[in-house]
């Protein structure tokens, strides 16, 4: 019993380890929450009021634009898909991969083909483990995103938009992020960026009782466009990449905390089970002092 004592002390003792990193990790990825909470709930107006504006501007044209202009027959689109760059966040990445997914087979029975633009290293190690295509990739700060990072994601995008479909163009542009709603709530979302949908925007308007203003272009209604649309694409790139980010801290958080709490409870038990051998081993010593005492007890009776 000895033997099984010293197994189940090492055990202990290795388990405590592990519930000292998972407890350091929670306690960072809480940290990083909360900064991240910040910046979402600073941009998160802006994106709105931007698209906002876009609409407002884009209805008051009557200009062909790549940001309002539905094809005819839409054959190509990019889907931007934002995941982490690093695991132990539960089903965080899988679940906005599924998304994806999904989007990706509806696009396809659409009859258009999809260009994979992936951001995050779950991402792209995903696609090249099952050696998919993906146009274009960017990793190595989804943990804390910044404007220029956007800035450099959209820059491709908004070319591809901008390029006929036989030059290797796309009709739309959607992207697959996991939305911030609380901490312990993250949901993939998928959304079209491009082309901005006029006739939803003017119906969310309408419901919240909303009155359009009217615009004087200058120069021109096309100028003012081309240049909102980089605006506009890098404005919801950014937004979306810091609620995937706060939401990845959020569930690395949570899986942290379940770590810790499954190793306290491994404790307890390997705890129990240690007593329990030391108990058994103490016994089983007792016994065989006893049982020397009685024989040497019952040798000593028969020499006399």
């Amino acid at each position: 019993m000895g033997a099984q004592l010293r197994v189940y002390k090492r055990r202990i003792k290795s388990v405590s380890a592990t519930k000292k990193i998972t407890r350091a990790m929670e306690m960072i990825a809480a940290s990083r929450v909360v900064k991240a909470q910040r910046q979402v709930a600073a941009s998160t107006p802006y994106a709105t009021e931007l698209t906002r504006a876009v609409g407002a501007v884009a209805k008051g044209s009557t200009t062909q634009h790549a940001l309002t202009t539905e094809s005819d027959n839409p054959t190509r689109a990019a889907v931007l898909l934002i995941t982490s760059d690093r695991g132990l966040a539960g089903g965080y990445s899988s679940n906005v991969i599924k998304a994806a997914e999904e989007l990706t087979e509806r696009l396809t029975r659409e009859g258009k083909e999809v260009d994979a633009y992936i951001v995050g290293r779950k991402g792209v190690a995903y696609y090249a483990f099952r050696e998919r295509k993906v146009t274009e990739s960017w990793g190595g700060f989804t943990d804390n995103p910044t404007y220029a990072d956007a800035k450099k994601i959209a820059g491709p995008l908004i070319e591809a938009v901008l390029k006929d479909t036989a030059e290797g163009g796309v009709d739309e542009l959607h992207i697959v992020f996991t939305e911030f709603v609380s901490m312990l709530t993250q949901t993939p979302v998928q959304d079209r960026l491009l082309p901005l949908s006029l006739a939803e925007k003017a119906e969310e308007q309408e419901k919240k009782g909303e009155i359009l203003p009217l615009f004087d272009f200058e120069p021109s209604s096309e100028d003012v466009l081309d240049a909102l649309l980089p605006r506009y694409v890098e404005a919801r790139i950014y937004n979306a990449l810091l609620q995937a980010a706060a939401s990845k801290h959020a569930a690395t958080r949570r899986a942290m905390k379940s770590a810790t709490d499954n190793a306290e409870e491994l404790i307890k038990s390997l705890t129990r089970l240690a007593n329990a051998a030391r108990q058994a081993d103490i016994t089983q010593e007792i016994s065989e002092i006893v049982g020397g005492a009685s024989a040497l007890a019952d040798a000593s009776a028969g020499s006399d």
